[in-house]
């Protein structure tokens, strides 16, 4: 009997052509779809075509509010963004992905996983080390990275050419300038002419979630954003589940062309890469986040979380999501999130998202303090001993180091 296999399996080109190949391999192959939001003409005939092509199985799960709920929400708490930009769409899949794929092995009695990333990307690892922490004694299938698999399909003409021998259908052409990835956080576009750093990658790729700041409208929109413990609860005064609430933010924000970047970011395998990215709904909830925090949180407690911050980043970009320090870290949100109850309003305009108005009832805002106007409850004579104390070592420093000035 053959071992069994599960694949991710998205029917396209290089997926379709795995189901072929590790058949030849001796494989029973069971693909899965996971549904994060990604754009599907016909799902049926996307698992029709698996099993047209030999898959003993061919199965879809909808896991859009789970990737929205438990794993995209906490990294926006996190206000984690890759090297201070990328709000980290594509990596925070990847593990859900995994995990998917791992459910379904068990299911159907498979051995191993196998997936069609390539051994110079991140989303082998993010694979990898995602299905080894779930499951330790798992065997991974990466045929990207075995030289049989290469010299057989050097580029997509073979692969094409193969499908024809085979009579896989697949709709894909030789040359293209550039690929995507989409769910429903965002959409990635990278490498054909991208790859070309001096070429305007904004320019060149057509967008599928937003319009050009240019083409959106000529006067503001004011969209209202409610959390509830950190949580993205409401917008616009509508309670939504995740999905939905994300849905509807892309929507917003896609019509006022917010939420465009073009970066080159650093590669877990150590190359540089270029990318373009558009992520409209996350952009709001960051931005409206980050107002609420503003009001909710301590300066101490804050300033901490923001140190973290790109640690917990830099994980989900490389792959560690299950492990025991986000583990630890995600415990440390939860409670630093207690208080992250309350609306913000943001303006949108031309590309711009500001924080117009926000409320909380935890709010540590105090206007009697703050206020820059005479009276209020505090002393201003306070601050004399105050800065006397804070001053001390840099008085006692200036007497045995004289700096020139």
């Amino acid at each position: 009997m053959a071992d069994k296999v599960v694949l991710a399996y998205s029917g396209g080109l290089d997926t379709s052509v795995l189901v072929g190949w590790l058949m030849d391999e001796g494989y029973e192959v069971h693909c899965l779809y996971v549904d994060l939001g990604q754009p599907c003409e016909n799902r049926q005939e996307i698992l029709e075509k698996a099993r047209k092509i030999g898959a003993a199985s061919s199965e879809a799960v909808d896991a859009r509010e789970e990737l929205c709920r438990d794993f995209a929400f906490p990294v926006m708490q996190w206000q984690a963004k890759y090297e201070n930009i990328y709000l980290l769409g594509t990596s925070i899949a990847r593990p859900l992905i995994a995990k998917k794929c791992l459910e379904r092995a068990r299911e159907v009695g498979a051995v191993a996983f196998a997936h069609g990333a390539t051994g110079k990307g991140n989303d082998q690892c993010r694979f990898q080390l995602a299905a080894e922490a779930l499951q330790p004694d798992v065997k991974i299938i990466a045929p990207w990275r075995m030289e049989k698999y290469r010299a057989q399909f050097p580029g997509r003409k073979e692969m094409i050419e193969y499908c024809e021998k085979k009579n896989i259908p697949v709709k894909a052409s030789i040359a293209k300038p550039y690929s995507s990835d989409e769910n429903c956080l965002h959409i990635s576009y990278e490498a054909g002419k991208l790859e070309d750093p001096q070429v305007d990658g904004i320019a060149t790729v057509d967008f599928g979630m937003t319009v050009s700041p240019q083409e959106a409208p000529d006067k503001e929109e004011v969209v209202t954003i409610g959390f509830a413990s950190g949580v993205p609860i409401s917008v616009n005064g509508k309670k939504l589940n995740a999905d939905d609430l994300v849905l509807k933010l892309n929507e917003i924000g896609g019509r006022n062309g917010v939420g465009r970047i073009d970066i080159i970011e650093n590669r877990f395998v150590g190359m540089k890469s270029r990318g373009v990215y558009e992520a409209p709904g996350m952009t709001l909830l960051y931005a409206a986040h980050q107002g609420l925090e503003q009001m909710t949180l301590d300066r101490d407690l804050t300033h901490l979380r923001d140190r973290l911050a790109p640690e917990v980043a830099e994980m989900v970009y490389y792959g560690f999501w299950y492990c025991a320090k986000m583990d630890a870290l995600m415990a440390f949100l939860e409670e630093t999130e207690k208080p992250v109850t309350g609306e913000v309003q943001l303006t949108l305009y031309k590309g711009n998202v500001r924080v117009s108005s926000r409320k909380s009832p935890f709010s540590l805002y105090d206007d009697a303090i703050a206020s820059m106007e005479a009276g209020g409850s505090y002393n201003q004579t306070d601050a004399e001993g105050f800065l006397r104390i804070m001053g001390l070592p840099l008085r006692v420093q200036g007497r045995v180091r004289p700096r020139s000035y």
